[in-house]
């Protein structure tokens, strides 16, 4: 596996305050590059859908992100829901700590909770207090 680098990240909306730690681990010849929330595999895969990371781009001093999620017809409760998709592009500056998150949601769960079409969010990621980690 390549280097890991590690941000200890916050998400805030109305009164909810979230923080995670993330975890991106640069590809090398023999792994693609990875992306991990409180060591959690965003590279997902089940019988409800696919999330994987397409890429992972250090741009200095950004670092650009791009996730594309698929999710199949579901009902839930009594509410059935379309098949739907998600891309999401991320794009964290480092040195700022500012983390931007632009998602293209269509359809789905997603699409009838959050709606469809692009939506737009802030969140706070600086590095954690040891920010590089050799695998």
């Amino acid at each position: 596996m390549g280097q890991s680098i590690f941000f200890d990240c916050k998400r805030s909306e109305n009164n909810y305050v979230e923080e995670y730690e993330m975890k991106i681990t640069l590809a090398s010849k023999t792994q693609k590059a990875k992306v991990f929330l409180d060591d959690r595999d965003l590279d997902q895969s089940d019988a409800f859908g696919t999330q994987a990371v397409k890429s992972v781009t250090l741009a200095r001093p950004n670092i650009f992100i791009v996730i594309e999620a698929s999710f199949v017809p579901e009902e839930i409760m009594g509410t059935s829901y379309s098949a739907g998709t998600a891309l999401t592009h991320i794009t964290l500056d480092p040195v700022t700590g500012k983390l931007k998150k632009v998602e293209k949601i269509q359809g789905g769960i997603l699409g009838a909770s959050l709606g469809n079409g692009t939506h737009v969010s802030e969140e706070t990621c600086l590095p954690a207090k040891i920010p590089f980690k050799p695998q």
